[in-house]
């Protein structure tokens, strides 16, 4: 455990420049004491790390002291080309930059280690797109990925609804969810999200602008997705709900923090073990959707009318199965 955090404050030093210890303790998950043991042991093994004193040092590798790759496990390697899976890397136009990276990488490995690459592809493909889904990327996204890793300022044409729109953009970062593409970027004062399959122009500028390092692109795509969600949710149904339909809920539910508030705001269990709550949902039609596949296991309390639409396909349904096929006109020839 010690050696692997060794390893770590070395290789974070000759990415960073200078970190205070304060900052390793961070990264590392220690406490400073243990950077400072952790310093003098790498000193005594002939690491050249320098401390620099006053309110803006730290400690540094001296006379451009770099680590060769080396000290890799096995799980290590081959999740390191676990990374490079084809897909998304290829979609932003970095299929040749990751393969050649991939070759730097395993000219590096020792030769027990030189057969990672082909386990891996052996045992993982990734594929991100949906089903039903145009396999195709979105045509503007290799500009756009050029623009996010050279932070050039891009003008962006994008449709919405029936109508076009111009905007001047920072481009913050890319991200892929469910096989959609998103750009996030600055826009004036706050980031905004598009879909990059409704661009329909880009040009990238020479302007470059000042990213915000403190941004944290997936805290902020987290923190819009839950709030996409939210928004979306505007109604509610009261339900009550069996064990077993308490615990379909959760796959059924429009969105995780959905199903938990439903437990969170469920009352005492009745004698049967019933439970009554109430569920945000979309709207009432939705609802009807999301509920129906919990057969009876749901009883709708609220509102009337999606009370009213369960207790007539009760009927309907009660018809078909206990009349019998004669009785509903099927089966007549």
């Amino acid at each position: 455990m010690r050696a692997a955090r060794l390893i770590s404050v070395v290789l974070l030093l000759q990415s960073r420049g200078t970190m205070t210890a304060a900052e390793l303790a961070r990264e590392l998950e220690v406490s400073e004491r243990t950077v400072y043991r952790d310093v003098l042991a790498l000193s005594a093994a002939g690491v050249p790390v320098y401390a620099d004193r006053g309110r803006t040092g730290g400690y540094r590798l001296l006379g451009g002291y770099r680590t060769r790759l080396t000290g890799l496990t096995r799980d290590e390697a081959e999740a390191l080309f676990l990374a490079g899976l084809p897909g998304p890397a290829g979609d932003m136009g970095l299929a040749d930059a990751v393969a050649a990276a991939e070759l730097k990488v395993l000219a590096a490995l020792p030769p027990s280690l030189r057969d990672a690459p082909a386990r891996t592809g052996q045992r993982f493909h990734l594929d991100v797109p949906g089903w039903f889904r145009e396999s195709a990327p979105p045509p503007w996204l290799a500009d756009l990925a050029r623009a996010v890793w050279r932070d050039r300022v891009v003008e962006l044409r994008y449709r919405r609804g029936e109508r076009e729109v111009t905007r001047t953009v920072q481009p913050y970062g890319l991200v892929l969810k469910s096989g959609v593409w998103y750009l996030v970027g600055r826009v004036g004062d706050g980031h905004r999200t598009y879909r990059v399959d409704r661009v329909v122009g880009v040009e990238v500028g020479e302007e470059t602008f000042d990213r915000d390092e403190g941004f944290d692109l997936g805290a902020y795509w987290r923190a819009q997705a839950e709030a996409f969600l939210r928004d979306m949710l505007r109604a509610e149904v009261t339900v009550r709900l069996s064990p077993a339909g308490l615990r379909t809920l959760r796959h059924a539910a429009e969105a995780p923090f959905a199903y938990d508030e439903a437990v969170a705001g469920a009352g005492e269990p009745d004698g049967r073990g019933w439970v009554t709550t109430r569920l945000p949902v979309e709207s009432v039609p939705v609802a009807y959707d999301v509920l129906l596949r919990l057969g009876p296991e749901v009883e709708v309390l609220d509102p009337p009318e999606l009370r009213a639409r369960f207790a007539e396909v009760a009927r309907r349904s009660a018809a078909l199965y206990l009349e019998g096929p004669a009785a509903s006109g099927d089966g007549q020839r």
